[in-house]
């Protein structure tokens, strides 16, 4: 085995610059694809951690059946509370409770829906991307203050800007009728025309007053330092619950299901585009053993002759094959990491990107996820294709007979 090996290795040199432009090619292609998957699923955990830093959270503690219904009475008791207690099991977690009503916001001018969120003015901010998107006024400040703050698109249709007061009327959790007067204390604008018209928030203590709470509401919404580290903890946070009131964890695949169809449908188009390019790989490969072997047909008529089989021949041109494969995947997986770690490192920015991530509230880089899977699996694709390609050339040789293959200069 070891003089095949020795031999492969001559044979795939004998033509150098033909083996470099082969190997040359597999590097490229091999890099490519490490930094064009890296960044995909980097931008990836961007797009889910930025449309869950909006309101969702990366899980929820509801009541059950709250999800799908939304439903006033279907409450979490206490939710304050338990918040707190959350909060001081899991520290590393930023957790904050939330209320949700439907109500009639009328301003001197004019009247129109909108759904109210009470929500924890200090700990709101480390859950949701709203509070960074004042562009007028404030925030909310104390947690029992009749003040909301509400969205651009509401503020322009009912004609109101900030210290204006809006009445607001609604239904309480037991059915009684609810109204309040709340000031006008921030305008947001997040650039979703149907989050700046639809949504507006309160503190929790004045929206449990006002819709009669008593003390409940409707999400724990929880965010974690990572997607991987919310998956790792929500076993544990799901058995801290209290057990003798039924609460539900969904996590955010739960909540935002099509969240997760959308990348699935972008993987499948990126792959199909990653598949051509390895194709074109592989064929290059294909053009160049087959050229080999065509250029050694004489030399293989006079091994065979003296008694070496066609399968031996084959073995040998799947072994050089597999070494040209060998090294475009080493020296491909190595510039592929190289480049990879440095845009994990510092991120990549995309042209106009920063200016788009200020105005939402979103982080202004992309950065690379670097990981054993990511590095690996766009060479080890090329590395097999490569090998396949070899099949064709190898089995031209059992078709070969050796007093034709001698004739042949």
């Amino acid at each position: 085995m070891n003089i095949v090996a020795r031999l492969a290795w001559r044979n795939l040199w004998r033509h150098r610059r033909r083996t470099w432009l082969t190997v040359g090619a597999m590097v490229f292609s091999n890099t490519l694809l490490v930094f064009m998957i890296s960044m995909q699923f980097g931008m990836y955990d961007l797009m889910i951690d930025n449309t869950l830093k909006v309101f969702t959270g990366h899980m929820q503690v509801q009541a059950p059946g709250y999800k799908d219904d939304q439903k006033m009475r279907q409450t979490v008791p206490d939710i304050v509370p338990l918040a707190g207690r959350l909060r001081a099991e899991f520290p590393t977690e930023k957790i904050a409770a939330r209320g949700w009503a439907f109500a009639l916001a009328s301003s001197e001018e004019r009247s129109y829906g909108v759904g109210i969120f009470g929500v924890e003015p200090e700990y709101e901010p480390q859950v949701s991307s709203i509070p960074g998107l004042i562009a007028e006024g404030r925030y909310l400040q104390q947690s029992d203050a009749p003040e909301i703050v509400i969205g651009a698109v509401l503020a322009r249709n009912l004609r109101v800007g900030i210290g204006d007061e809006l009445t607001l009327l609604g239904s309480g959790r037991d059915g009684s009728f609810a109204a309040a007067v709340a000031t006008v204390v921030g305008i947001f604008e997040s650039g979703v025309p149907d989050v700046d018209r639809s949504f507006a928030q309160m503190p929790i203590v004045a929206f449990q007053d006002v819709f009669f709470m008593e003390g409940a509401g409707h999400q724990v919404v929880i965010s974690a330092p990572t997607l991987e580290e919310a998956e790792r903890i929500l076993p544990d946070i799901d058995a801290a619950l209290p057990s003798d009131e039924g609460l539900v964890m969904h996590d955010w695949d739960a909540l935002q299901p099509g969240l997760k169809q959308a990348i699935k449908a972008d993987m499948s188009s990126a792959f199909f585009m990653y598949g051509i390019l390895v194709v074109l790989v592989a064929f290059s490969v294909l053009n160049t053993q087959l050229m080999s072997v065509l250029e050694r047909t004489h030399e293989f008529g006079i091994v065979m002759s003296l008694g070496l089989k066609p399968g031996q021949l084959g073995r040998l041109v799947m072994l050089e094959t597999a070494m040209l494969g060998l090294i475009g995947f080493v020296l491909g997986a190595i510039g592929g990491v190289i480049v990879t770690s440095y845009f994990s490192a510092n991120g990549l920015s995309i042209p106009g990107m920063e200016e788009m991530a200020a105005n939402f509230n979103l982080p202004p880089r992309i950065y690379f996820q670097a990981t054993p899977w990511t590095m690996a699996i766009g060479p080890f694709v090329v590395f097999v294709f490569t090998l396949l390609a070899a099949v064709y050339p190898a089995l031209r040789l059992h078709k070969l007979h050796p007093v034709e293959a001698m004739r042949v200069n």
